[in-house]
């Protein structure tokens, strides 16, 4: 029977929202650090995967290593180690399928709305099942959906857009059909998604005649090799498992000291960087005109290409580079503040996405909604105001999975503290006040564009969200629980529950 057929439990354990990477990591920690919780994983689609189900534009991969994205528990066994989109799903799905998990996710279930009672200390979802209206109780919620809305993305809006001739496509909703074979693209943005679809679109069967990429201002781009031959080394002749922790230590001191280096010695970072790319593309004014960013790197998150396969495909003559403003569309492409005209068939808006809180779960507590924007994240993964609750938030600055799996592994010790002390519910709250700052500390447009509607980072201690996995893993689960959780003892629940009844 596959979990299509099964009927929603009235009441479970923990409910975790969301059957991507991190859903399936939250649920291999639960059934082995938590083994006496039953869990669910609800997914409002159709199938595992999130991001690596949902993005089908050509080329899209990860701009981690595998090593570190992948889950410390599960080896990634695969050549490359910037991998393809599909490669990644398999490997979620083959993890899933080898751990058991796909039999705890119920599909086609979105969570519309979550209110946790103080008296009876759980929570009451109300769920679309495909397509009908149910509810059903847990007494721990976590949100594992990302900050990403899967249902609509950042366009802005385009003068004239509706006189040009040409196709339109968006990579988050890219079209099955689409046949850009021999034809003029254009790619507007600069960003990951961007410097991935330029050099996919202009290789292969089905190539391209001519991608351009038009940027606004130009974005920190870093060829990285898209083999680790020290971990091809490893693995040939290392068990994988030990293969794999090496090369994870390897790559994560190496992300680490790197961000670190980028943070404290920017003009060295630059000129390092862009004298890779010098190298790469031998164009000095070009590396001037469309390659050199006014921020600091690592201000913004740093773009990889394996290979540095964007550089071949301009130095081939595949694909250029124009950095200027968009005046308005025309019929036959898109005319520049510049006064040039882009010509183009198919117009690729890769501009961004957009962020959204918790899957766009808004918690309530006893019927009230709660402010989002007033609250505090504790640890990076739970949050004041809302007890029994936690969110899955990655790095920034390195592979989501590094900061997920430590949340997953925080959570456990959480649910495992509760049933030690006989807790129903937990909430964090500061001792001191916290100086806010924002969740997100990036420059990137699309974080600044809706992060006021997230909760803050404090300024130090566990209200700090440092972008250091080094630091998170020595720390993170030596926190004393005690110190910053409130508890609310089961026998208090009890109490009030009789109290009610008589």
């Amino acid at each position: 029977m596959s979990t299509d057929d099964l009927p929603l439990p009235a009441h479970v354990d923990v409910v975790v929202v969301g059957a991507g990477l991190s859903g399936i990591g939250a649920g291999y920690r639960l059934q082995t650090e938590c083994p006496d919780r039953g869990y669910l994983i609800l997914e409002s689609r159709e199938t595992m995967g999130g991001t690596w189900d949902l993005f089908t534009y050509p080329g899209v991969r990860s701009d981690s290593d595998m090593f570190t994205l992948g889950y410390q528990f599960k080896p990634w066994r695969e050549a490359k180690a910037i991998a393809d989109g599909p490669s990644i799903l398999r490997y979620i799905q083959e993890t899933a399928a080898e751990f058991g998990i796909d039999e705890h996710i119920r599909y086609s279930t979105k969570v519309v709305s979550a209110d946790f009672s103080t008296a009876e200390a759980r929570w009451t979802l109300t769920l679309d099942h495909r397509g009908e209206r149910t509810t059903m109780t847990c007494d721990f919620l976590y949100s594992c959906a990302g900050y990403y809305d899967y249902d609509d993305t950042y366009t802005p809006d385009f003068p004239g857009i509706e006189e040009y001739a040409g196709t339109v496509a968006h990579p988050q909703f890219w079209p099955a059909d689409l046949d850009y074979s021999d034809q003029k693209v254009v790619v507007i943005g600069s960003g990951a998604t961007a410097v991935t679809l330029v050099p996919s679109m202009t290789s292969g069967e089905g190539r391209a005649e001519h991608v351009t990429m038009l940027q606004r201002s130009p974005t920190w781009i870093s060829a990285v090799p898209s083999r680790d031959a020290k971990a091809d080394f490893l693995r040939a002749h290392l068990p994988a498992g030990l293969a794999h922790t090496l090369v994870r230590s390897k790559n994560i001191a190496f992300g680490t000291a790197f961000y670190q280096f980028c943070q404290q010695r920017p003009q060295q970072a630059r000129k390092l960087l862009l004298g890779m790319t010098m190298k790469l593309l031998g164009d000095e004014q070009m590396v001037a005109d469309h390659f050199t960013p006014t921020y600091d790197p690592w201000d913004q998150r740093l773009c990889a290409v394996p290979s540095g396969d964007l550089f071949k495909a301009i130095k081939a003559g595949d694909a250029e580079v124009v950095t200027d403003t968009i005046d308005s569309f025309v019929p036959e492409g898109i005319r520049l503040s510049s006064g040039r005209v882009l010509e183009a068939d198919v117009v690729v808006t890769a501009t961004g996405l957009q962020l959204l809180a918790f899957g766009g779960i808004s918690p309530q507590v006893d019927g009230e909604t709660v402010p989002l924007s007033e609250q505090f994240v504790w640890q990076g993964a739970m949050m004041t105001g809302v007890p029994n609750f936690a969110v899955c938030i990655g790095y920034t600055n390195a592979s989501w999975t590094l900061r997920a799996d430590l949340s997953h592994k925080l959570v456990c010790k959480v649910l495992n503290w509760m049933d030690g002390h006989d807790y129903a519910a937990v909430e964090p709250r500061p001792d001191r006040d916290l100086t806010e700052r924002p969740l997100l500390d990036l420059a990137a447009g699309y974080v600044q564009r809706s992060i006021d509607a997230f909760p803050r980072q404090g300024d130090s201690g566990p209200w700090r969200v440092r972008q250091n996995y080094v630091l998170d893993s020595i720390t993170t689960l030596r926190t004393n629980l005690a110190k910053t959780l409130a508890p609310t003892p089961r026998s208090a629940v009890r109490r009030a529950q009789d109290e009610k009844v008589a």
